[in-house]
């Protein structure tokens, strides 16, 4: 076994690492070892130097992100370029949830060069990094699509297609303003028939697919088919009276998302 030495690197009283000696020859004598120390002095403080320069940078990149998070600000977009060594006028894309190799974002999301790749990410096509607010804004609205039953595949702003229309619409339009069934039946206290709708809607009226994704017997169905009928007046196997309630139906999910 190779004679070896660890002499510890500080910097003051905080641990750095070891500086590992190998000595394959056995030719290190232990007058040998004072230089060693001294050498290890030196690296503890170009170690402690490279560490507060990268702690001095990652908190550059975070008040400039905050900036840009806040609206668009081409000062902050032009300092973090030259900050990341990019491009003067880079073109992002925002992931969530966050992945590897971008800058983090708050709430689980990453914000990622563009380099002509054409990769999809969550926030769409690419924007200039001074919109760096939309593109989480985008981000976030396909999350949130998604999770009420969009079905992007891949889960991308620019495949949300119809959802579109939900996820922008202002915030004052309510689902009742789309159609006044929704209000019906979202605020009955049972989701039986809720569900029921949207399974309905989404599948097209497709009575039998509805059943099976249900997991009911569709007399079942019929008879939900019916009450709703009842309550809203809406004859879902109607294709002419379907599409403003389904995407009223969107509507309330969505928001019923916290954002």
């Amino acid at each position: 076994m190779w004679a070896r030495w660890a002499v510890p690197l500080r910097r003051g009283d905080v641990p750095l690492g070891l500086l590992w000696v190998l000595d394959p020859d056995g030719v290190v004598t232990d007058g040998d070892l004072a230089a060693v120390s001294e050498v290890a002095d030196l690296a503890a403080v170009e170690l402690s130097r490279v560490g507060e320069a990268t702690a001095q940078e990652r908190h550059a990149r975070k008040v400039l992100l905050a900036r840009l998070l806040a609206g668009p600000d081409t000062a902050a977009a032009e300092e973090l370029a030259q900050l990341e060594h990019v491009p003067s006028d880079p073109l992002i894309q925002v992931e969530h949830p966050a992945r590897s190799g971008g800058w983090p974002l708050p709430g689980d999301m990453s914000v990622h060069v563009h380099r002509g790749q054409g990769r999809e990410a969550t926030s769409g096509s690419p924007l200039p990094l001074v919109q760096l607010a939309e593109a989480v804004r985008r981000a976030r609205a396909t999350r949130r699509a998604m999770a009420v039953g969009a079905g992007a595949e891949p889960a991308t702003y620019d495949n949300l297609g119809a959802w579109l229309l939900v996820v922008n619409a202002p915030e004052d339009v309510t689902p009742a303003d789309v159609h006044p069934a929704a209000a019906v039946l979202v605020g009955r206290p049972r989701t039986d028939l809720l569900e029921t709708a949207r399974a309905v809607l989404d599948l097209g009226g497709d009575v039998a697919a509805a059943a099976q994704l249900l997991h009911i017997h569709r007399t079942t169905l019929y008879y939900r088919l019916d009450k709703i009928t009842e309550l809203t007046g809406v004859d879902l196997r109607d294709g002419a009276r379907r599409t403003d309630l389904q995407v009223a139906l969107w509507l309330a999910s969505y928001q019923s998302v916290p954002d």
